[in-house]
């Protein structure tokens, strides 16, 4: 049977639709629709050496969406997504949309530094007119001083009431000399108590056989790029938390982080492969 084209979204002005993107290609994986033929292609060829790229990157994301509604359960309205890549297929300002009613109001800023995921975010939020509470900051996250100090961010977020940070899958492009340590607790620093700093991070995990193998392979080729990966482990990943006290159940695996659902045998493979806390700051 031949495979039935995808539908192409409308493609922001400017942008190249005939190079793979990595912001693209994540939203591939997570079913999105901003991607064209070119992404899927890549996409699919990563699969075929790596079978949990997709479940892998669908855990993260239901992750976020779990973190962002208990976040607002706890009565956050202010959401900061840090290397958010294009803002679709569930991503922060959908989910606050769904769980708030008419009458509650929140606000969400997006940070990328890729101009592809800017323009997508860009037209997104504008078909979605939802641009008076939800915007995108083109920076660099590594580079906390110039995206705390973005107009956007400023007129979006009031840092004196209590922000929910999130380092979602982007911690993993932080190497040693950008200073990790560093970057996070820049953000820490600038929230107020009851604030949440959440991160999940790619990682070798407990993972062993084939699944190891292909994960390895996958970092191989991301070394091989301008945006090269590195993988922690659990004892690497707590210090970013400065200290604060870990909301239940602490770092555990993507799934088991307040589960809402059972997993299927290849989400279960994914499992070892990430790991992921919130803490609040007292």
């Amino acid at each position: 049977m031949t495979e039935k084209p995808d539908a192409a979204p409308k493609a922001p002005e400017g942008v190249d639709v005939e190079k793979p993107s990595a912001a693209r290609v994540y939203d591939w994986y997570l079913g999105g629709k901003q991607n064209w033929a070119v992404d899927r292609e890549f996409g699919r060829k990563v699969e075929k050496m790596w079978s949990l790229a997709r479940p892998g990157a669908k855990q993260n994301r239901e992750f976020m969406n779990r973190v962002v509604r208990a976040a607002l359960d706890a009565g956050i309205r202010q959401f900061l997504d840090l290397g958010s890549g294009v803002p679709t297929a569930g991503n922060v300002h959908e989910v606050v949309e769904a769980a708030l009613g008419d009458d509650d109001e929140a606000t969400v800023v997006y940070v990328d530094y890729e101009p592809v995921a800017v323009a997508h975010a860009t037209l997104i939020l504008e078909d979605e007119a939802a641009t008076d509470w939800a915007g995108i900051v083109q920076a660099d996250m590594r580079d906390p001083r110039t995206v705390l100090s973005d107009p956007r961010t400023r007129e979006l977020i009031d840092f004196d009431k209590p922000v929910c940070v999130m380092l979602m899958a982007v911690l993993h492009f932080v190497g040693p000399d950008d200073d990790p340590d560093a970057v996070v607790r820049a953000y820490r620093d600038k929230l107020v108590s009851g604030s949440w700093l959440a991160i999940s991070q790619m990682s070798e995990g407990d993972g062993s056989g084939p699944a190891l193998e292909g994960l390895r392979w996958f970092v191989e080729q991301y070394r091989k790029t301008s945006n090269p990966m590195w993988l922690r482990d659990r004892d690497e990943i707590e210090p970013f938390f400065g200290g604060w006290p870990l909301l239940e159940p602490g770092i555990t695996h993507l799934p088991d982080w307040r589960p809402e659902r059972e997993l299927n045998a290849v989400e279960a493979e994914a499992r070892p492969f990430a790991w992921c806390a919130v803490a609040r700051k007292p």
